[in-house]
Parts: C-alpha cells; sequence; structure tokens
C-alpha cells in the first residue's frame, strides 16, 4: 500500500457487492489511497448512488442477492461509457472473466482478493484512462491545428487548392503530388488531407528525403531485420510499417536517390515492401503524399528522376501557387498570424497599420508565406504599440518599397503612368515597346535582370534597388533564369 504523503485526486469509488466485510475493508483501505468510497450492497442500492453519486471507478461483484453483475456493468456503461468497472467474483474462472472483458470490464479479481493487488489493478485502469484522454486530446488538438481555417486566403488560386485538399481527403486518394515552392505550406496541405480524412485517427508520419543519408534513407522508410547490418541487435520497423492504415509524407521526394525510387515505386504498386535483411514482404494500407519544390517532370525528361515513379505520383495533383501570385492573400494571412502570435506570445496586437500592410503587399516574398510569417513575428515580438508598424520590419522588406507609395502589386510606377522622360529612354531600348510579332515577358525579366548587373559590375544589392526589387527576390529570379555570375560583369550571360 502506498505510505508516501503525495497528494492525489480524490476520485469517487463505489463498492458494490452483497459482503459486509467486503465492503467494510475495500472502503477503509481505499479511502486511504485518496479515493472517496461509497458502498451498496444490493443491485437496486447501486443504481440509486449511481445516480447520486456518479462515481469514476466501480468494484463490482458479479452475484447479487437481487441482480446480476454483467447486466449491471452493461447497465452502468450504457450511462456512463467512461466509467471504470472492475468486476469481482468468488467464481474467479475464466468464463466469468471473460463474459466481463467484453461487456465493457477493464479487469476483474477473484476472491479471496489482495488489497495490493486491488490497488494495484486501479492504478493500472488510471494510467489506461489517462492515456487515452491524452490521445484524444492529442488528436482534436491536432485536427484543429491543421483545420481548413488554417490554410488562409480567399484568393482563386488558394481556393482551388482548398477544393483538391477536400476531394482528396473524401475519397481517399492513396497518392497526392503537393507541387509548391519553398515555404508555401507543403506540409500544411498533407497534414490537412489526412487530418479531415477517414485516417485521421490512425498515424501521419513524415521524412524529409533531402535530410536522410542514401544508405540510411532504406532502413528508415523500411526497417529491419535482426542481423542485417552490424548494429542490427533487433528487428525495428520502418516508417511504411509504423504508418500501417495511415498517411506517410515523403518530403523533398525530388531529392530522393534513384536507387529508392525504384523501391518507392514498388510500395505504390503492391502495398508490399522488405525491411532490410528481410525474405518476406510485408503488405501495408497506407496512403502516400509526396512533395518537392522541383521540376518532377522535367527532371524526368533529363533522367534526373523516374519517369515511371513520376507518372505514378502524378494522378492527385495540388500545386500550391507562390505568395507573390496571390498578394490578394497577404491581408488575411496578417491578420490570422496576429491573432495566433498573440496567444503565443502573450501580445494585444490589435492589427496592422495601413502604410505597413501596403509595404508588405509591395514585397515579392521569395520566401513565400514562411517568410511573412516570420517578418510578422518578429515586427510583432519588438512593436511596443498596440497596432503593427513597418519600422520593425527587416530592411529588405522596407527597401524594397516606400509604404508610403501607391498599394499596387507592381514596384514600378502604376500602369499607363510612365513618364515621358522614361518612357523615351525605354522606347530607345526597344524593351518596352512591344515588337510586332512579340516577345517573351521572362526574356524581357531576365535581360533587364542582366543589365543591371552589368551597370553595377555585378553588384547584386546596387542592382537589385535600381530594379526596385529586393536583394533576395534578384538572388531568386538570377536562379530562376539561370543567369551565370562570372567574375567580369561584362560576360553575364544566361543559359535556357
Amino acid at each position: 500500500m502506498r505510505t508516501d504523503n503525495k497528494r492525489v485526486k480524490k476520485r469517487r469509488l463505489l463498492v458494490v457487492d452483497d459482503e459486509k466485510l467486503v465492503r467494510w475493508s475495500l472502503r477503509e483501505a481505499l479511502s486511504e489511497e485518496g479515493f472517496v468510497v461509497e458502498t451498496a450492497a444490493s443491485g437496486n442500492e447501486a443504481r440509486q448512488i449511481f445516480q447520486e453519486f456518479e462515481p469514476e471507478v466501480i468494484l463490482l461483484d458479479i452475484r447479487l442477492p437481487d441482480a446480476n453483475g454483467l447486466d449491471l456493468l452493461t447497465e452502468f456503461k450504457e450511462q456512463n461509457k467512461d466509467v471504470i468497472i472492475v468486476m469481482i467474483t468468488a467464481y474467479a474462472d475464466a468464463d466469468s472473466a471473460v463474459k466481463a472483458l467484453k461487456a465493457g470490464a477493464e479487469d476483474y479479481v477473484g476472491k479471496p482478493f489482495d488489497l495490493d493487488e486491488i490497488q494495484h489493478i486501479l492504478e493500472q485502469c488510471f494510467l489506461k484512462q489517462k492515456l487515452h484522454r491524452d490521445v484524444d486530446f492529442f488528436r482534436r488538438e491536432q485536427r484543429k491545428r491543421y483545420n481548413y481555417d488554417n490554410l488562409v486566403g480567399n484568393s482563386l488560386q488558394i481556393i482551388e487548392v482548398f477544393k483538391l485538399i477536400k476531394i482528396c481527403a473524401e475519397t481517399d486518394a492513396k497518392i497526392v503530388l503537393v507541387l509548391g515552392e519553398s515555404g508555401t505550406g507543403k506540409q500544411l496541405v498533407a497534414r490537412a488531407i489526412h487530418f479531415h480524412s477517414a485516417r485521421a485517427d490512425e498515424p501521419f508520419i513524415e521524412t524529409n528525403c533531402a535530410a536522410i543519408p542514401e544508405h540510411l534513407l532504406e532502413n528508415e522508410l523500411f526497417g529491419h531485420e535482426k542481423g542485417a547490418f552490424t548494429d542490427a541487435i533487433q528487428r525495428e520497423k520502418g516508417i511504411f510499417e509504423a504508418a500501417d492504415g495511415g498517411t506517410v509524407f515523403l518530403d523533398e521526394i525530388g531529392d530522393m536517390p534513384l536507387s529508392m525510387q525504384s523501391k518507392i515505386l514498388k510500395v505504390i504498386e503492391t502495398n508490399t515492401f522488405r525491411r532490410l535483411g528481410g525474405r518476406q514482404d510485408i503488405a501495408v494500407d497506407i496512403r502516400i503524399i509526396a512533395a518537392t519544390n522541383q521540376d518532377l517532370q522535367g527532371m524526368a525528361m533529363r533522367n534526373e528522376f523516374r519517369k515511371d515513379l513520376f507518372y505514378r505520383l502524378n494522378v492527385m495533383t495540388i500545386f500550391i501557387p507562390p505568395l507573390r501570385e496571390r498578394k490578394e492573400d497577404i491581408d488575411p494571412l496578417v491578420n490570422y498570424f496576429i491573432k495566433r502570435l498573440n496567444e503565443e506570445y502573450g501580445k494585444q496586437i490589435n492589427g496592422i497599420d495601413p502604410l505597413a500592410l501596403k509595404c508588405l503587399k509591395r514585397y515579392d516574398w521569395p520566401g513565400n508565406v514562411r517568410e511573412l510569417r516570420n517578418a510578422v513575428e518578429r515586427a510583432m515580438m519588438l512593436e511596443d504599440g498596440n497596432v503593427l508598424t513597418a519600422r520593425y520590419f527587416s530592411k529588405e522588406i522596407i527597401e524594397y518599397a516606400d509604404p508610403s507609395a501607391p498599394d499596387t502589386v507592381n514596384t514600378g510606377p502604376a500602369s499607363g503612368t510612365i513618364p515621358a522622360a522614361t518612357k523615351e529612354t525605354v522606347n530607345k531600348q526597344g524593351i518596352i515597346s512591344l515588337p510586332p510579332d512579340g516577345i517573351s515577358l521572362d526574356y524581357v525579366e531576365k535581360e533587364l535582370i542582366r543589365q543591371a548587373l552589368i551597370r553595377y559590375d555585378g553588384n547584386q544589392t546596387r542592382a537589385a534597388k535600381c530594379l526596385g526589387i529586393s536583394r533576395d527576390t534578384l538572388r531568386y529570379r538570377i536562379k530562376k533564369h539561370k543567369i551565370s555570375l562570372s567574375n567580369n560583369a561584362s560576360e553575364l550571360s544566361t543559359h535556357a
């Protein structure tokens, strides 16, 4: 019996037994253990006390003068499915035990019983009950965290994303490919699909294919048998086996080694795999969601990614557009982040200054929604007023555009308001004047970036300022257009 003075929650316990000595001994012993104990000598008395006392635990004799304990067990469970019931019987045979457990009893003890044994059984029951509560709480929090409400935006592009998430979740699509630049929210989309599907109560396990060395990735995904390699001292399950019934999220699948891609293809096509060192196929029922910020189709055409795997993945595809292409979502995103960060940091920010919001809308966000959240979080941590202002935004965001400038998406002059001197200059260069046969917009952007870099001898800070964009945006577009930077600025070139 417990002898320490540790404070514990007092739980309500009902003892139902027709033997007076049993009721007395259990009341005395369990009261000392922190229970509030009531007793009943018959079924009718137990029913009355159950309604008034609302016990959390019942020690219930299987044979009573006026009732069958198994019938009472069913009756009590129907009224309160969470009540813990442990059966007491002088006939501790297998048949009685099986019937009690099938009817919903947590455990049973036979007479004569040991008080320490009963205490141990009750402690195990409470532990099991707590684990169930913790799991239920965790699942509710997960669903809340990855609710559709957390995928913020009202642009046509993001609404289309919402629709596809709903379709994938409701139809139990087994293969989903999520595409988008870094920071657009691919993981959030994957989790939303899982937690709004019939698989929500099963595991969601993710792995980053770019973060794990090739020789460890196979073991991570498939597990191994004992003795499969030097340190394999026991059998271990991999991600696919552990996620059986749920979802596996393969992030950055574009970086997965070619040798592993064939094995992933087998899992997709057969729903089976083998552990390292294993000889038997293991069948699993899983949804695979793959994500990448790379051009998988282009990689497949260049034999940098398996074509057969790409075609198998490219069935239900969700593309998340970059933030710069849906700047109407910045307003609701900022308000959402302010609300969440107020809760997280205990702040009382009541909104964002209109000029600060204009500043955010003029920036190009090469880091997408993740970069926007980080910018808002940094500003909120430093802001000492009750309205978020632009004074604590990063240098790149502030220098990108004057917050007091007109509220336009572009950083240059508003459409149709090009000054005459500027118009004359660009016309002489033949860039703004549209040629009779048309011209590629990508070519124009690439050429302007190249000329700006040449003008400032490759100085990216000055070139970015000249073009009215941030240095990070310039770097993103240099990479996008594959502009080669040599030591000699006059040798700047582009590669198709």
